[in-house]
């Protein structure tokens, strides 16, 4: 089972990314983005169902920037970021869980990372 994530890379304040995170081996029940920025634990970005489609976020730090999806088709999900500011750098894992879940200690399998760094 791997997971492999893209996309990341060097953006200025306001500017947009898009992360690609592709599932190989097998098919989970919710595949979810989470940040890391230097010297802080793992956060829950936002999760989309692989099967219904839901989607779940963050709180107001990120809703209404950024926007979870999926291709079933390509076992991908992306997760497309809007009017990024600075303290939205991190690196981006994404996960895979059996069930409907958003805390990191529930997920099966990660990605190995992206960097996104947002400059002032």
């Amino acid at each position: 089972v791997q997971l492999q994530a893209s996309g990341g890379g060097l953006v200025q304040a306001g500017g947009s990314l898009g992360l690609s995170c592709t599932a190989s081996g097998r098919t989970f029940g919710m595949v979810a983005w989470f940040r890391q920025a230097p010297g802080k634990e793992r956060e829950f970005v936002a999760a989309i169902g692989r099967i219904d489609g839901v989607t779940y976020y963050a709180d107001s730090s990120v809703k209404g920037r950024f926007t979870i999806s999926r291709d079933n088709a390509k076992n991908t999900v992306y997760l497309q970021m809007n009017t990024l500011r600075p303290e939205d750098t991190a690196v981006y894992y994404c996960g895979a869980a059996k069930r409907i879940t958003t805390r990191a200690r529930d997920y099966d399998y990660w990605g190995q990372g992206t960097l996104v760094t947002v400059s002032s």
